[in-house]
């Protein structure tokens, strides 16, 4: 074999440099290709992973929203129950009163004592109805502001998740 010249070591050492690229190439391509894979197959499940976390946020808001409304109906019927037993009473009282009325027998005496009685009672009402109903309103108003506040926050959690998505 002839000794080579300088130009053919040269062409050879760039063969043989363009092959180890190619090999190098042909090797890493496989886990080039693994690697987008698994970043695909990651990027989905972060978006599928967000996707739960926001349902989760919202239905969580919603149950306590539900939670609050429960609350309030309970305090609703506890009030209202206390005005029907005040009703309740003034009846029986005025019941007794008309028992009383019969056991006296003098119509103008019974007319004044029941209609004492009745303004009395009306009063009454009036006051306590007020009370329920200024004390519901509050309660009304609490409520609101809390679900307000769990919505708001609920919303914002939403909003980060979409946004790591």
């Amino acid at each position: 074999m002839a000794p080579q010249t300088r130009t053919q070591r040269q062409a050879a050492a760039k063969k043989a440099a363009a092959t180890r690229k190619r090999n190098a190439a042909r090797a890493n391509n496989g886990t080039v290709k693994a690697a987008a894979r698994r970043t695909v197959t990651q990027a989905k499940d972060t978006g599928r992973s967000a996707r739960t976390t926001s349902r989760l946020a919202v239905r969580s808001a919603a149950r306590q929203v539900s939670a609050e409304r429960f609350r309030v109906d309970a305090l609703a019927r506890q009030l209202e129950r206390a005005v029907l037993i005040q009703v309740g009473a003034a009846l029986e009282a005025r019941d007794r009163i008309s028992d009383l009325v019969q056991t006296y027998g003098d119509p103008q005496v019974a007319r004044r004592r029941l209609n004492r009685f009745e303004r009395r009672g009306a009063a009454a009402l009036r006051r306590n109805r007020t009370a329920v109903e200024q004390r519901a309103k509050d309660v009304r108003d609490n409520v609101e502001s809390r679900a307000n506040g769990v919505h708001s926050r609920a919303t914002d959690v939403a909003e980060r998740v979409r946004s790591l998505a």
